[in-house]
């Protein structure tokens, strides 16, 4: 077979239907290669011109036993001619790679949808370990789907035969093997994916990968499986350059950015945590750019070497995952008394405790907003998805310097490993983040105490900020340190009138970061029956719901909180003029309880805790619920 051999849709001699939208899911074991399987097809999709989003799921275990439901994991893809808000709702193209993928993941297809099955993995063995009892494939259990059946390990062995590659190597092709019959089957061009053949792997294994998805296409051709091919437009987007980005990638991105945009180095430090280790990792590979990463022995080192390193003067971050963020509490609070800028990121989990490493929840917000000892505010952001990563990092990293505060950004599981295209910015069209440092008062270097009552480390200006002081300015000297400070002057203090008055600063400080962030827009219309509020990573299934009930004369409208704490200006207006309010979230209520608490409204909830997000059709339901209609 000529490996060069270019394939496009119009060589294909079947039929094709052009279709507006396909959820496609490959499922397998753990080693099985569905990630990149998964990670493959959406980066052909966006080179198509689709819109795409996608949702890696990972098992919580390192290796489960092989062929166990437990050692299931599927990343899913979805591709469209149109804007795409979420990872889809159900699934138009199951991939099984065993009969553990394929029980596990058959009650999220379609009806009449399209399962392939790798039959040469359907042993009696793996059957007993998947938990069936009769063969799906023989016993009828499947009729209401499209059943495809490929012996798929065998034909990936006989395709990469003439490479002389080992047999259990070989086996390991037939995600690629796979990946071309989904190529064939929806018109995916396969030179993007034979391009990072050849830059991951070497040799014999680069050699085999690519016929086993080239094979998989004429596979997808000359069988009679498939009565006809389908097509997918390309979207119509906002002109400009597009990558597919995951949500810990735009992060990492938005960190380098914001240094620069403020003529700062990065200081990163963090230790390894599912899922907010992919940070550190990424930025890493970004010291050409000034960017230093610290890989520190606990999460309290983590987040103090960070403190340092704002004391010192550079854009300071730190992040973790809820059980870290927990170790981090302490030094929080130091942050917040010394009023410096840093960054804390959360990428949430499934907790309590380690409770479920590599799924989604939104249950950290209450510990965002109060878990710290003594009165410490801090502002909380949080991303709405895998592109808006980028952006919320610029807009914390503004408001940290403008009041001089810690900052805290929340992301979750979801947003963090699912990805997105995103449009690159121009680096010239950002707004540059301007921060004014106190000039040098004396030319002295040493501290004496005239000195040190010359410059007054705690005046403030008029966003009650204190000046950023760094160290080795002449005449800058200043006491730091974890007890209260008194007014002006920064000196130790126990005075009960000036830790009244330095506890209202620091609270009227952080209130003001409301004035730094967009004012409230609604989606639909300003007053009606339902209003639906999310926040974070729920932001697309809301988003997705409300447009399907608007276009059936609900009047529902949508609304999504960017800054948590302290809650935006304009919010209690927009409840008051809403019928019923709905807020959705991934807890058991955090943000309900805020609002409930602040506004005296009577908000109801939409609360999901399955490690899950939401699907449209878990909002649109309750759209149908609470308006006591149906949607179609």
């Amino acid at each position: 077979m000529n490996q060069k051999t270019k394939y496009s849709i119009e060589t294909l001699s079947k039929p094709s239907t052009a279709v507006e939208s396909v959820v496609v899911r490959f499922a397998g074991d753990s080693g099985d290669g569905m990630q990149l399987a998964g990670s493959q097809l959406a980066m052909s999709s966006a080179l198509s011109g689709n819109d795409i989003s996608t949702f890696p799921n990972y098992p919580a275990e390192i290796r489960a036993p092989k062929g166990s439901l437990m050692g299931v994991s599927y990343f899913q893809v979805h591709f469209a001619s149109h804007t795409v808000n979420t990872a889809g709702d159900q699934v138009n193209v199951l991939i099984a790679m065993n009969p553990a993928a394929l029980k596990g993941n058959i009650a999220s297809v379609v009806a009449h949808g399209t399962v392939i099955v790798d039959t040469d993995a359907f042993t009696k063995n793996a059957l007993r370990l998947a938990g069936y009892e009769t063969d799906p494939l023989k016993d009828e259990s499947l009729k209401e789907f499209q059943l495809i059946e490929v012996p798929l390990t065998s034909q990936t062995r006989a395709a990469v035969a003439s490479t002389e590659i080992n047999h259990k190597n070989a086996t390991r092709c037939r995600n690629f093997f796979a990946m071309g019959i989904v190529y064939w089957l929806y018109g995916r061009n396969l030179d993007s994916s034979r391009r990072f053949i050849n830059k991951k792997f070497d040799g014999v294994i680069a050699k085999a990968n690519s016929l086993a998805l080239a094979s998989g296409w004429n596979f997808g051709e000359t069988t009679e499986s498939f009565a006809r091919s389908y097509t997918v437009a390309p979207a119509k987007v906002v002109p400009g350059t597009y990558r597919n980005i995951t949500g810990s990638e735009a992060m990492s991105l938005g960190l380098v950015t914001a240094a620069h945009l403020s003529a700062k180095n990065l200081f990163y430090s963090a230790y390894p945590i599912t899922p907010a280790s992919d940070i550190l990792q990424r930025l890493s590979c970004f010291t050409d750019c000034g960017t230093r990463t610290f890989q520190a022995e606990d999460e309290i080192a983590a987040i103090t070497s960070s403190i340092g390193a704002a004391f010192g003067g550079s854009l300071a971050a730190t992040g973790s995952s809820g059980p870290g963020i927990a170790l981090k509490t302490e030094a929080m609070g130091l942050a917040i008394m010394l009023e410096l800028p840093l960054l804390i990121i959360n990428v949430q989990r499934g907790g309590p405790s380690t409770g479920l490493p590599t799924k989604v929840e939104q249950s950290d917000l209450l510990q965002a907003v109060f878990g710290r000892n003594g009165e410490a505010p801090m502002p909380v952001l949080a991303a709405s998805g895998p592109s808006d990563c980028f952006n919320v990092v610029l807009d914390a990293w503004r408001i940290a310097t403008k009041l001089m505060t810690p900052v805290m950004i929340l992301s979750d599981a979801n947003t963090a490993n699912g990805a997105e295209p995103w449009l690159v910015p121009q680096l010239d069209k950002l707004d540059p983040i301007v921060i004014h440092h106190p000039q040098a008062q004396t030319s002295s270097h040493s501290f004496d105490e005239d000195t040190y009552k010359t410059f007054q480390p705690y005046i403030r200006d008029e966003w009650l900020a204190r000046p950023w002081a760094i160290p080795g300015t002449p005449g800058l000297t200043h006491r730091i340190g974890g007890l209260e400070k008194a007014n002006g002057s920064g000196a130790i203090s126990y005075d009960p009138d000036n830790h009244q008055a330095m506890v209202n600063l620091r609270q009227e400080k952080v209130a003001k970061a409301v004035e730094l962030m967009p004012t409230l827009t609604v989606t639909g219309p300003s007053s009606g029956d339902l209003l639906i509020i999310s926040w974070g990573g729920t932001k697309g299934a809301c988003h997705e719901a409300v447009s399907l009930a608007q276009k059936q004369n609900f009047k529902v409208s949508h609304l999504h909180l960017r800054l948590i704490h302290p809650l935006p200006k304009g919010l209690e207006t927009i409840l008051a003029a809403f019928d019923q309010v709905l807020v959705a979230e991934l807890n058991q209520g955090q943000l309900r309880h805020l609002l409930r608490a602040q506004y005296l409204v009577d908000i109801k909830g939409l609360n999901k805790v399955r490690g899950e997000s939401f699907l449209i059709g878990d909002i649109s339901k309750e759209i149908s619920t609470m308006l006591a209609g149906e949607l179609v």
